[in-house]
This record gives C-alpha cells, sequence and structure tokens, in this order.
C-alpha cells in the first residue's frame, strides 16, 4: 500500500557540584543549600549561588516543576570514588563539565527556557543547521492535543522539503567526512567483523535504492525488513528512506504469525531478509519464518511482489535455503549490479518516514507513524546533548534496529551527527561474559548504550567478565528501555565505568521518537535510577486520576503538555485508536501510560506501565496479546497475564492459565502452551511463570481482577485488599494454594 495514497489520513537543580581530584583520594562531600562551588582546598573558588533554581523562573506552568535546592545531601564525584548507597548524588568532574556540550545547570536553564517559550525559533534554529531542499512556512508548528477541541494533530516543519538520508549520508560527505568510518561491523563470533566509511556506504545504500526503484517501489510505498544486525539493515533503512518509501523493520525474533500479521497491515511491496542468522551458538532459520508468514498473509489476501534475500554464507549457504523462484531474488546476485549514485526524493516534512509496530492492551499491533523532518531534528538533537556527542566518539548501542531505539540512536541520530557506530550482530553474553568489555576494548568505544536487562544479567557474573579488559575509552555510559534500579546504576557506574563515566538513563518511548527526560552529562548531578530533567522542550506533568496536575514532590500518571518534533503522527489506519489511547484519558495532554513519582529535588524517576503492557527486557508486551496465544492453546480454556518484578527482565511474564474441564496440570502441557507463545509471537513473549487456575477472580460483571492477580504474582499475599466484590472470593484461596505448583 502507498501510505501517501489519499486514503492514508494523518489527520484522521538541581545543584551543580564540581571537583579537581586530589591526591589523598575520595572525600564525601557536604553541600551548602545555597552556595555551592568547587571543593578542592587549592582550587580556584568559583562559587554558584543557586537558589531554588527552577522555581526563580517566570513561570513554574511551562517549566519542570517542583525542583528546589539539595539540603545537604551526600555526594561524589565522577572518578573520585564508588557511588554506594549512602551517596544520594553522583556529580560530573570538573574536567568533564568544562568540556561538555552543556557544562552546567545555567546554561540548561537557559536553553531549557527558549525551547518553552520559544519552541518556534528553538528548533528553527536547529533544524536550519540540516538540508533543506525548501524552507518551511511560517507556521513552524501546528498543534491540537485536546479531544475536546476536535481531532488530534502535530505537524512541525510542514511546507519543509528534505531527504533524512541526504542528510545522514550526503551531508556529511560534503562536510568533508567520506573517508570517516561511519559503521564498524562485529558478528556473532569472533574474528568476523567489517566496516564502511561514509562514503562507502552511501554508495551500498544508493545501489539498493536504485534496485527498489527498479522493481517498482517509490513514494509512500511501504517495505518490510526483516533483518538481524548485518550491515545491511541499516543500509536497507536508509535505502528506503532516500527514495521516500515507508520501512517497517520487524524484529527477528518475531514469529511467522508476528510477522504475518505486519505484513496484513501495512501491506508492503516487498520484504527485505536473510537466509539464517546466528545468535549465540543457536542458528535461525529467518527465510524459513518468512516463507510462513508470506503464506498466511496470501490466504488473508495480501500477496508480496518480492523476497529479496541476503545470503549469510557464514551460518547458511544458499543450496540449503528453500526457494521460491517467481519471488525470491538473491541480494548478492542483484543489488551489486546497480550503480553507486541514485537521485534523492525530496520529500516534505509531514510525509512518512517509517512505521513501527508496537504492543497494546488489545491483541492487534499498533503500527506507529513517524514521519520525516521532526523526528530527523529531533532525533539528531537528543542524540548530541544526551550523549554529549564529540566527532572523535565511537559509539556503540546494544539495541536491535527492530526496536525504536535502533532507529533513533542505532542509525538516525548517530549518522545524522557524523558518529562512528558499532552494529554488533551476536548476542552479549557469547562466547562468554565478557564479549561486550572485548568490543568496547577492540573498537575503542566511547560512549555505550545498553538496556538495564543486560546490565542485570551481566551483574550476576563475575566482576573478572569486566575487569579483565581496560575500557580506559569510554567516557559516557546510558540506560534505555525501563527504569534502571539504583543497584544496577550503581554495578554499570562503578565496576563497568570505572566510577567515572556519567550515564545517562533515559526515558522516552516509541511513540516519542526520542529522548524525553534524560540526563545532560557534565551538566548537573546524578541520582541512580532517576532518569533526572526534561529534555528541550518538554514539558513533563504528573497527574492524578481525574487529571489534575500535581505540582512538587508526587507521584501519578505521567503526561506531556504541549508537542515536540520527534512526536508520532498517528497509528496507522487508526487515528481513533491514536487518540482514545494516548490523548482521551486526560485531556489536553499525551498521556504515556507511564507511572512516575517527582522528589523534593525536581527529580523524576519512572514507576513502570499503569496499562495492561509488560516492559520485559524493555520491549513493551501487551499482556492480550500473550493471553490471545495461550487460549489458542487446545487445552487452555482461559488465562490472564499480569507482570511481576524480574532480576533480570526488569519486568517477566506471570500467566494464569484455566485449562479445559478434564484436563490434569501436566509439565508437558506447560511447556506446550509456553511453545504456543513463542511459536504465535516470539521467545521473548514467553511466560515465565505458568499458574494453574482452577478459575480467575471475576467481579460480579466478569471483569478480571488484575489488581489480586497481581498480588498473588508478586507473593503480596497480604495485600490482597478487598475481595468481597467477587463472585467467587473462594478462587482466590484456590489460587494462592496452587502458587508453587
Amino acid at each position: 500500500m502507498n501510505l501517501l495514497s489519499p486514503n492514508f489520513d494523518l489527520s484522521r537543580g538541581v545543584g551543580f557540584c564540581v571537583s579537581t581530584l586530589r591526591a589523598s583520594g575520595a572525600r564525601r562531600r557536604h553541600f551548602s543549600p545555597w552556595r555551592l562551588g568547587l571543593m578542592a582546598d587549592d582550587a580556584p573558588q568559583v562559587n554558584l549561588t543557586v537558589s531554588d533554581p527552577l522555581r526563580h523562573v517566570d513561570s513554574m506552568a511551562v517549566l519542570p516543576s517542583g525542583a528546589g535546592k539539595f539540603d545537604l545531601l551526600n555526594a561524589v564525584i565522577l572518578g573520585e570514588a564508588l557511588s554506594s548507597e549512602e551517596n544520594d548524588l553522583v556529580c560530573p568532574s570538573e574536567d568533564f563539565s568544562r568540556h561538555a556540550i552543556v557544562p552546567s545547570l545555567e546554561k540548561y536553564l537557559e536553553l531549557y527556557r527558549r525551547s518553552i517559550e520559544d519552541p518556534a525559533g528553538f528548533w528553527s534554529e536547529i533544524a536550519s543547521e540540516f538540508y533543506w531542499e525548501k524552507k518551511w512556512g511560517e507556521q513552524v508548528v501546528t498543534e491540537n492535543l485536546d479531544v475536546n477541541k476536535g481531532t488530534v494533530k502535530i505537524e512541525w516543519f510542514k511546507g519543509g522539503v528534505t531527504n533524512i538520508c541526504y542528510n545522514v549520508l550526503d551531508r556529511n560527505i560534503e562536510a568533508g567526512n567520506g573517508g570517516k568510518i561511519a559503521l564498524y561491523w562485529e558478528g556473532n563470533d569472533l574474528g568476523q567483523d567489517g566496516a564502511l566509511t561514509y562514503t562507502e556506504l552511501l554508495a551500498k545504500v544508493c545501489q539498493l535504492s536504485n534496485y527498489l526503484k527498479d522493481i517498482g517501489i517509490g513514494k509512500g510505498d511501504a517495505v518490510i525488513i526483516y533483518l538481524p544486525m548485518l550491515m545491511e539493515l541499516p543500509v536497507a533503512m536508509l535505502a528506503c528512506a532516500r527514495i521516500g518509501a515507508v520501512h517497517s523493520v520487524v524484529f527477528a525474533g518475531f514469529s511467522a504469525d508476528s510477522l504475518s500479521q505486519r505484513i496484513m497491515d501495512c501491506k508492503p511491496k516487498a520484504v527485505i531478509t536473510c537466509n539464517a542468522v546466528r545468535r549465540g551458538p543457536k542458528v535461525i532459520h529467518l527465510k524459513d519464518i518468512v516463507d510462513a508468514a508470506l503464506v498466511q498473509s496470501s490466504k488473508e489476501g495480501i500477496s508480496v511482489g518480492v523476497c529479496l534475500t541476503y545470503e549469510n554464507e557464514l551460518v547458511m549457504k544458499r543450496e540449503a535455503t528453500k526457494w521460491h523462484a517467481s519471488r525470491d531474488v538473491w541480494w548478492q546476485d542483484t543489488v551489486p549490479k546497480y550503480p553507486t549514485t541514485c537521485e534523492v526524493e525530496w520529500v516534505d516534512a509531514e510525509d512518512p518516514l517509517f512505521l513501527l509496530y508496537t504492543s497494546g492492551s488489545t491483541g492487534k499491533p499498533k503500527g506507529v507513524l513517524h514521519t520525516t523532518g521532526g523526528y530527523m531534528i529531533y532525533t539528531a538533537t537528543t542524540f548530541k546533548y544526551a550523549f554529549d556527542s564529540k566527532p572523535s566518539d565511537i559509539y556503540w548501542c546494544t539495541a536491535d534496529c527492530g526496536w525504536i531505539t535502533g532507529h533513533s540512536y542505532v542509525t538516525y541520530g548517530p549518522l545524522l551527527n557524523g558518529a562512528s557506530i558499532v552494529v554488533f550482530e551476536g548476542a552479549p553474553n557469547y562466547p562468554d561474559s565478557g564479549r561486550c568489555w572485548d568490543i568496547v576494548d577492540k573498537y575503542k568505544v566511547t560512549v555505550f548504550y545498553t538496556a538495564p536487562t543486560l546490565v542485570r544479567s551481566l551483574m550476576r557474573e563475575s566482576n573478572e567478565y569486566v575487569t579483565r579488559y581496560s575500557r580506559k575509552s569510554l567516557r559516557v555510559l546510558g540506560s534505555v528501555g525501563e527504569p534502571i534500579n539504583p543497584s544496577a546504576w550503581r554495578w554499570f557506574y562503578n565496576v563497568v565505568g570505572d566510577s567515572s563515566c556519567p550515564i545517562s538513563d533515559t526515558w522516552w518511548q516509541t511513540e516519542t521518537g526520542g529522548f524525553m527526560i534524560t540526563p545532560l552529562p557534565g551538566a548537573w548531578p546524578q541520582k541512580p535510577g532517576s532518569a533526572t530533567l526534561p529534555f528541550f522542550g518538554i514539558q513533563p506533568a504528573i497527574v492524578d486520576e481525574k487529571g489534575i496536575e500535581i505540582e512538587g514532590e508526587c507521584s501519578g500518571n505521567l503526561c506531556v503538555k504541549k508537542s515536540w518534533p520527534g512526536a508520532f503522527r498517528t497509528l496507522y489506519g487508526d487515528h481513533e485508536r491514536y487518540e482514545t489511547t494516548y490523548f482521551k484519558p486526560f485531556s489536553g495532554y499525551y498521556f504515556s501510560g507511564d507511572g512516575c513519582s517527582r522528589d523534593k529535588d525536581g527529580y523524576y524517576w519512572l514507576t513502570g506501565r499503569v496499562d495492561d503492557v509488560i516492559n520485559v527486557s524493555g520491549h513493551r508486551i501487551g499482556t492480550a496479546e500473550v493471553e490471545s496465544a495461550l487460549v489458542s492453546h487446545p487445552q487452555c480454556a482461559e488465562a490472564a497475564v499480569v507482570g511481576f518484578e524480574h532480576e533480570v527482565k526488569g519486568q517477566g511474564i506471570y500467566a494464569f492459565v484455566t485449562l479445559v474441564e478434564g484436563v490434569p496440570y501436566s509439565e508437558e502441557l506447560r511447556k506446550s502452551l509456553i511453545l504456543t507463545v513463542r511459536k504465535q509471537i516470539g521467545a521473548f513473549a514467553a511466560p515465565d511463570r505458568i499458574h494453574w487456575a482452577p478459575g480467575l477472580p471475576k467481579t460480579r460483571s466478569g471483569k478480571i481482577m488484575r489488581r489480586i492477580l497481581r498480588k498473588i504474582a508478586s507473593r503480596e499475599l497480604d495485600q490482597l485488599g478487598d475481595t468481597s466484590t467477587l463472585a467467587d472470593p473462594g478462587v482466590v484461596d484456590q489460587l494462592i494454594a496452587l502458587s508453587d505448583c
């Protein structure tokens, strides 16, 4: 389907502390709440008066609210001491701050204030640093976030004409970076690697772009990309963008059923895949999964004309690959024959760039649609500031491009800034748990961005896997996907970063396109586990259940006032669901679906999902999707799924399963149920626990009381609350009795 067709309707504080290192070692710092300055006795006394730094601005209604003074908090300086449970703050060193893009709280406040008071001017100035074939009109932003005032609509730089691939590649080459490494590739097995300069990357992108045009793919047409982390994955994304096609990358861990759902929704003209991939010691036959998905799709009347297949010869030879001659094409036999130059398709800022499907609280995945201009500016800017980007950086994000992190902070954000990135195909613990740090040392990685799940997983292993490697190149660490618990934060900081690397603990979502709340390294102290303060242009609001905004220290539902350039514009084919899910819960706000606390110092702490979506290892999985898969099993009568705390994944999947009458509980059946979910959704969605349930706790109207199920799953049996409204309160006792079965 062409996504530009007439049927496609987009309308449907904080304190500041610095110090010089002392030869005598670390010392605990006690800060006056009114005057913070250099602490070393022999350092120049440059005192900064910071009195309630975020309260003295003109209006708390449009600036981060709740921020106050630090009252005699303990702190350490980066490089001086380990962060421990006693330390409330971790402060940037004087040297780091001096060289940071945003070196102080005062500079942040200056930029933040302008981004709120004059968003059009602020973002226009940044956008002007990029190439536009035609500049946008006088109205930089048009928005309506209030469903009571009409259709929800967000537009940035409309009328401006540009191309994100041109800005990623041609613009950097014209700036003299053609010979710079754009992409280092590290394979699954040791010794497998490669690299592409910006010039070489452009040539490969152009060859694929020309091939896609030759088979009839043009502006607005959809292309599904089902590839592992080969160099060909970012190449495919950029090739689509160059010709104005809309890419939809599907994580190469999704099952044939899940892939088929996405194919049927966006109706692509082509699918790009490879024959197989090795993940750790395991071989995954991706082409077989694609074949099965295409068979399912064709039964529903959706046929795909071309399946472009990359031969991953290190894993599987083409002779062993199942082949459909009328549809399948080998990448290596075709794409390299095309010219290495390709004309750019100039697109409007509001033309679609990509679709990315994310789980929702109903069974059907949501097609999140991002457009070109605003997304380009926002991802580039957030990357630059949150990682304090330097031209010399070697940047590695461990995310897969099948998720939004891989779009924004593997491909587009870093390359728009002219960075050198590392793309890793394999598993982070293969051949052992030191693989990440081996890669860091091999490529001299300076910025390392990963998920708390991986951090917690590596924490369980011996620190020797970390300390046997130098890691001296690292200067900034990052966390993504879910809130990082303080103990994991401290291990990441102390062991991986040798107490010298600030951690950009970022909060954002598939829907936001880029960071929303994040530290800026060098600008202010960090609190382990807190995402800290909002990014430029972001106005977070914590509201109660009635939608009333709460000021100061509080907890509630995290919303956002006003739009930002990277915001998604709709859910593909379902603008009503877009409004209902994100804008109707609290009129006038974007509702993130997350809970959040703000402490007395104005720092934000994310507390997880408040809807029926489970965040497993940074992957958002709808409970309804898992329940639907479970009840498709012929021996499952009913299922209810909740999240529970998991020491490695952050959240795990806990499934209460009611079997068909007369079917006995068994280990074989437990395994069969899990296998069913793996087949229909993917291994990452497999339940961690199956809890046999003779019945489920329901109200008299038939609604499942998930609150009770969550308490049972977390073993908080003394906090079940009132069960008198249940149709059969005895069900609860039965579930508790079966807790350990």
